[in-house]
């Protein structure tokens, strides 16, 4: 009997301990209803369950209104915000006073966003005022979720839908992982990027699936060891290095390595782009490889003369190293006669860049895909379609 008596002790303690570890602060418990506005009531469960270690906010099934909020750390461990139901934003820019973010976590070390829910970001007014695409001086608008200087940390399981802006920014952070997130927004929606990340390492991001109106993921300077795989993307921009070489003190950007992804429709498919007349800086050790094209234009880029809209003087040649960069792999069907275009800066011309296993059919009359290179001299292997550097410029 002793011996049952401490097995069913032990088993106790197990499950109190298991108990506490998973302390639930649901938001209902602090006013929140559907249909109504639980900025107040989120901010407060928030902030009772980042006093505790190993506890869970729940946003249970339904519609929720939410304003600007700022979900901060550092919490007293682990912490896990599990939305289950749908937050809708304000449709009106001017309610977010200029805040470039509707929801932040922020300085959170062991932080799971999960649950299946929605970050619906309302974008549709806010598009027709965009016009960062056109002014470097726009207006500030909001991202549907920013992560600052998150740290060992998982995103799964959830979506963003209609970003005012980006959907998901990454500042500062390191390990942190994206599993099964779905973006969804139209593709005239403007600057609306997927995932942006920029000055963050040790980044994975596997099985998403994005839909939108400008790159599905991007990375900016300070990207280091970043992981992309399976992602599927399309409509949208491709999936970008940048745009770098624009504005002063840019970090490197290096080790970011995408496998297994699928494109369907999109504007441009991988691609590496830096602005000319830029200030000094480095891309290197840069990996698209297995990467299926279904109807894509422009597929394989390299452009160091990126200047949307003539926002810039193209007078003198970017300043951004690029080197050891590879395209392997990559098969399917190009929208655009030119389906592998390497124009690199003949400041500092590109540098160990790979060529392999390129099969890409063009969809349209008239022969088969072509290739330019302009200032780089790629190494070769496998079968390539187009034949490599058919332009030379």
């Amino acid at each position: 009997m002793g011996k049952n008596l401490s097995i069913a002790t032990t088993s106790l303690l197990l499950v109190l301990a298991s108990t506490k570890a998973q302390q639930v602060f649901d938001v209902k418990s602090y006013g929140a209803q559907p249909n109504s506005d639980i900025t107040q009531a989120l901010t407060k469960a928030w902030k009772a369950a980042c006093a505790v270690a190993g506890s869970k906010v729940v946003i249970s099934k339904g519609v929720y209104n939410l304003g600007l909020v700022t979900l901060l750390g550092p919490c007293k461990g682990a912490i896990e915000f599990n939305l289950q139901g749908t937050l809708q934003a304000p449709s009106n820019v001017a309610s977010f006073n200029g805040k470039d973010g509707w929801v932040a976590f922020q300085s959170i070390d062991g932080l799971t966003v999960s649950g299946g829910g929605v970050f619906d970001g309302k974008g549709q007014q806010a598009w027709q005022k965009n016009d960062c695409s056109k002014d470097k001086n726009c207006n500030t608008l909001p991202i549907n979720i920013r992560f600052d200087y998150v740290t060992n940390s998982k995103v799964q399981d959830i979506t963003s839908k209609d970003s005012k802006y980006f959907h998901i920014n990454i500042l500062g952070c390191k390990k942190l992982q994206f599993q099964s997130v779905t973006i969804t927004a139209p593709a005239n929606s403007p600057n609306t990027d997927g995932i942006h990340v920029g000055r963050s390492a040790q980044i994975t991001i596997n099985n998403v699936d994005i839909g939108t109106g400008d790159d599905c993921i991007s990375f900016g300077d300070g990207a280091q060891d970043i992981t992309v795989n399976q992602v599927t993307c399309g409509p949208g921009h491709g999936i970008s290095i940048g745009s770098l070489g624009r504005y002063q003190n840019e970090e490197p950007v290096s080790g970011i390595t995408v496998t297994g992804a699928t494109l369907s429709n999109t504007d441009n498919g991988v691609r590496i782009k830096t602005w000319p007349a830029s200030s000094s800086g480095v891309a290197s050790n840069i990996h698209f490889e297995d990467v299926v094209m279904n109807n894509v234009a422009n597929p394989v880029i390299i452009d160091q003369n990126y200047c949307p809209n003539s926002q810039c003087s193209n007078e003198s040649p970017s300043k951004v190293k690029i080197s050891n960069v590879s395209f392997k792999k990559i098969r399917g069907t190009s929208s655009t006669k030119e389906a592998v275009n390497l124009i690199c800066s003949k400041s500092v011309p590109c540098q160990q860049v790979v060529l392999s296993d390129i099969d890409l059919a063009y969809k349209g009359g008239g022969g088969s895909t072509t290739s330019t290179c302009t200032n780089v001299q790629p190494a070769v292997s496998g079968k390539l379609n187009p034949p490599a550097c058919t332009n030379n410029r």
